[in-house]
C-alpha cells in the first residue's frame, strides 16, 4: 500500500504528471489529426483520433513534435517490442517512407509476398497464402489474370471509392514520367491496347516485411502506388476512436465524437459521401 501512496503523491505534482503523460504517449496512445482527404469518406479532415501504438508491437518512442527518438532502435526494426504486422484491410498510421518525420494514415491492402495489380480504377491482389486460401475466403471475387488467380477489390468498407471525374490512367502516366510511380507497367493479354506507359496495367510485388498502403479516396491519395510499400519499422499503430471532429468551417461534427474507427468505416450512417474538390494528390 505504501508504494501506491507514493505513486499517487508523485502523480499529483507537475513532474509526475508530465512523466506519466510522456510514458502514455511514448508507449500506448497518441493523438493524431487527419490532415488531408486521402481517407475520405471513412476518415475526414478535422477528425482528431487516438492511435493505439501497441497494435503492431511497441514502436521505438519519439519525442512528439520534434520526432526525436528517445531510445536506440536496438533491432533496427523501429520497435522496442516486435509484434504481428498489419493485416489486409487494417487502417494503419505509419511514418512516410520519403520523410519519416511525417505520419500518414492509409489502409493496408497487401502485405509481404502479395502481388498487386491496378487496372485504371480497379485493384487486384494475388495473396501470398496461395490459390486455395483465396478460393476459400474470396470465392465471389476471383478473377484470372495471365492464368493466375487474383482477388478483385478484396475490401468492402463503404468509404472506399474513386472519383469519376479523374482520369486515373493519366494520373499514373504523369507520375510515371516524372519518376514518382513505384508500380511497373505490365501488358495483360486480352485486356485491351497499350497505353503510353508500354502496358495496360501496373504491377507491384510487396517485399518481405513490408505493406502496400492505399487511401480510401483512391483518386486523391498519395500512397504506395507512388512511393512503394511501407517497411514494418515505420509502422506506428492503428487509429482507435475519434475524440473530437470539426469541418473546414469549424462546425463540430458531434455525431463522430466518441465513435470507434471500426464503426466509422463499417456503419453506413457515418460514411460521408463527399465529392472531393482537391485536384492534387494528398
Amino acid at each position: 500500500m505504501q508504494i501506491f501512496k507514493k505513486l499517487h503523491h508523485f502523480s499529483q505534482g507537475w513532474t509526475g504528471t508530465i512523466i506519466i503523460v510522456l510514458l502514455v504517449i511514448f508507449f500506448f496512445v497518441q493523438g493524431f489529426v487527419i490532415p488531408s482527404g486521402s481517407m475520405k469518406n471513412t476518415l475526414l479532415v478535422g477528425d482528431f483520433l487516438f492511435v493505439k501504438k501497441f497494435s503492431y508491437g511497441i514502436p521505438t518512442p519519439h519525442i512528439p513534435w520534434i520526432e526525436m527518438p528517445v531510445l536506440p532502435d536496438f533491432d533496427e526494426d523501429g520497435h522496442l517490442i516486435k509484434g504481428q504486422g498489419p493485416q489486409r484491410g487494417d487502417i494503419v498510421v505509419f511514418r512516410n517512407p520519403l520523410n519519416p518525420s511525417i505520419h500518414f494514415v492509409k489502409r493496408c491492402v497487401a502485405k509481404a509476398g502479395d502481388e498487386v495489380i491496378v487496372i485504371n480504377k480497379n485493384l487486384f491482389v494475388r495473396m501470398a497464402e496461395g490459390d486455395e486460401y483465396m478460393k476459400e475466403h474470396f470465392k465471389e471475387k476471383l478473377v484470372y489474370i495471365d492464368n493466375e488467380i487474383y482477388v478483385k477489390e478484396p475490401f468492402e468498407q463503404k468509404g472506399i471509392h474513386f472519383d469519376e471525374r479523374v482520369d486515373t490512367e493519366q494520373t499514373y502516366l504523369h507520375y510515371l514520367q516524372i519518376g514518382q510511380f513505384a508500380m511497373q507497367p505490365r501488358y495483360i493479354e486480352g485486356l485491351g491496347g497499350l497505353s503510353a506507359s508500354g502496358g495496360n496495367a501496373y504491377y507491384y510485388k510487396v517485399p518481405e516485411d513490408e505493406y502496400f498502403m492505399m487511401g480510401d479516396n483512391r483518386d486523391h491519395s498519395n500512397d504506395s502506388r507512388f512511393w512503394g510499400s511501407v517497411p514494418y519499422k515505420l509502422i506506428v499503430g492503428s487509429p482507435w476512436f475519434v475524440y473530437f471532429s470539426w469541418d473546414e468551417n469549424q462546425n463540430i461534427r458531434w455525431e463522430r465524437i466518441g465513435r470507434l474507427v471500426n464503426t466509422l468505416q463499417n456503419d453506413e450512417n457515418y460514411i460521408h459521401h463527399i465529392e472531393s474538390d482537391i485536384e492534387a494528390l494528398e
